[in-house]
């Protein structure tokens, strides 16, 4: 933790090798968030990239050293609602091949996580966003409340009724 530490204060500091190390260290995080969001590879990785970069020239504005975490996510969340703002108005349908972009080793039946990713991209965006947050960035009801503008208690329903659609899709699947 010392030197993850020491490496926000040297990119504070301007210092591209110290935040490219934390980028490197956090990149598959972020876009795999990213991935889940947008539902489309390229997107994400425009996303993290305009996020990275983003977050480079305002890292000296980056108050608590422990933050820098959530603070790449906060940035990397604005920029995927902002995509999405721009999916509303396309006609064109998202690609779905994210397979081979998103199937860590070792977890599990390749069949059955690309089940579960499809019944994640039939949820609509904002119950998407909001589990991702959670899952995937691990953001807490009260911070996903906050950066998206709502009711904590809206959060936690919302979020429970996705995983409650989610379940029922999957019990469904299996039959």
């Amino acid at each position: 933790m010392d030197r993850y530490l020491e490496l926000v204060r040297a990119a504070k500091h301007r210092d591209i090798d110290a935040f490219a190390k934390l980028y490197q260290e956090i990149y598959e995080d972020l876009y795999r968030f990213a991935v889940y969001i947008l539902k489309n590879p390229v997107d994400a990785q425009d996303a993290v990239s305009e996020a990275v970069a983003d977050a480079f020239a305002s890292i000296h504005k980056l108050r608590a050293e422990e933050a820098f975490r959530g603070w790449m996510f906060r940035i990397l969340s604005a920029k995927c609602k902002r995509k999405l703002k721009e999916y509303a108005h396309k006609t064109v349908e998202l690609s779905q091949e994210l397979s081979e972009h998103l199937t860590a080793p070792g977890t599990g039946d390749i069949a059955e996580q690309a089940q579960i990713r499809m019944l994640f991209w039939e949820l609509p965006p904002q119950e998407r966003m909001i589990l991702a947050m959670h899952l995937f960035a691990g953001y807490t009801s009260r911070e996903i409340a906050r950066q998206l503008h709502m009711n904590e208690n809206t959060v936690r329903s919302k979020e429970s009724r996705a995983l409650k659609k989610l379940k029922e899709q999957w019990t469904k699947n299996q039959l």
